[in-house]
């Protein structure tokens, strides 16, 4: 696989490995933490690099995990991710730009049928054959519609995301 890397390559994200993180804030609760899982994806490596030219994922919200079942069904629910419509999240990188502890990329979310720019920072780990990724960022709920209940106000608005991947 170090041929591969030197000679460029695309990187197929082992999903088993890798996982999608939120944080947002309640007013009932503190803070509720939550996991996505990450069912696919690729990283496009230009030859003799370790900065992506370029990123592509999908996570899966039907199996979003609060550690409370009751907040789970309902963030899957219409009000909220709606899973049932949209079964799925994407993410496609549209510029990266390297920086002196990795990069930052930014890229298209689409969540909820609503498609939105986004920005990450991301950090290189890893060896050279399979790097890895730890990525952060905030979102913004509301551009991606989901403002229409009735405890809205409780909820905060900015979530904070990070990302652990890890290549095949």
């Amino acid at each position: 696989m170090l041929a591969a890397f030197v000679l460029g390559a695309v990187l197929t994200i082992d999903a088993p490995k890798s996982n999608a993180t939120f944080t947002v804030s309640h007013v009932f609760v503190g803070h509720v933490t939550g996991t996505v899982p990450i069912v696919s994806g690729t990283i496009d490596i230009p030859p003799g690099a370790r900065v992506p030219a370029r990123v592509s994922a999908v996570l899966d919200p039907k199996k979003i995990k609060t550690d409370e079942p009751d907040r789970d069904a309902a963030l899957q629910g219409p009000d909220w991710f709606d899973t049932a419509l949209f079964p799925q999240w994407t993410f496609v990188s549209t510029a990266i730009t390297p920086t002196a502890t990795g990069f930052t990329m930014d890229g298209l979310l689409t969540i909820h049928g609503v498609s939105q720019p986004e920005e990450l920072t991301v950090t290189v780990g890893g060896e050279a054959a399979h790097p890895s990724y730890h990525a952060t960022g905030f979102i913004d709920r509301h551009a991606f519609g989901m403002k229409r209940i009735q405890l809205d106000p409780a909820i905060g608005n900015p979530v904070s995301v990070t990302l652990d991947i890890v290549t095949q």
